[in-house]
């Protein structure tokens, strides 16, 4: 009898371990500056992690202009200069473009049905610095994100295609690879 009762016991427990959620994911994000050699001097960490309401981004950035700043996962895990076929250099332009793994083909911010690695914009304060948390409802687990580059953006995102395309944030000017 006491071996069957341990067997249930450890059945139950089994059971209890298999329902209980998973522990949430962290990934800390070194941020660096990009230049047409490719990543310059370190501007911080952004940190993500999992989230009942989705993915958060605690940004913790510096030595940037002030301002709304757009703010993507894109596709590739690199920070490298990329080179087109007319010769001209693309700083980051090795993180490819947005992640968007369903293929939507449309910019339409953090809640929208487009790009999945569309984030709500960065804000720099006047001294150069960015300290927020930033939430991404549709990212449901950090473990997404592996393989990527987080891009911060010359300029705002104003969560659309137009008048510019992809939020209108312009150039690259800082990057991360998500190990």
């Amino acid at each position: 009898m006491p071996s069957s009762k341990m067997a249930a016991s450890a059945a139950v427990l089994i059971a209890i371990l298999a329902a209980a959620p998973a522990a949430a994911e962290t990934i800390h994000v070194p941020m660096a500056l990009v230049t047409p050699a490719g990543p310059g001097a370190e501007i911080g960490e952004v940190t993500i992690i999992d989230g009942a309401g989705g993915a958060t981004f605690d940004v913790e950035l510096r030595g940037l202009a002030p301002g709304q700043h757009g703010f993507h996962v894109h596709q590739n895990a690199s920070c490298a200069a990329a080179t087109a076929a007319d010769g001209k250099v693309t700083p980051a332009g090795g993180a490819g473009s947005h992640l968007d793994p369903a293929k939507t083909g449309m910019h339409m911010g953090p809640t929208g049905a487009g790009h999945l690695g569309d984030l709500p914009f960065v804000t720099v304060a006047a001294d150069g610095t960015a300290t927020e948390r930033l939430t991404a409802p549709r990212i449901t687990s950090v473990a997404q994100l592996h393989g990527r580059a987080l891009i911060l953006h010359a300029g705002g995102d104003n969560y659309s295609d137009q008048p510019l395309p992809l939020g209108g944030g312009g150039a690259r000017i800082a990057c991360g690879v998500i190990l």
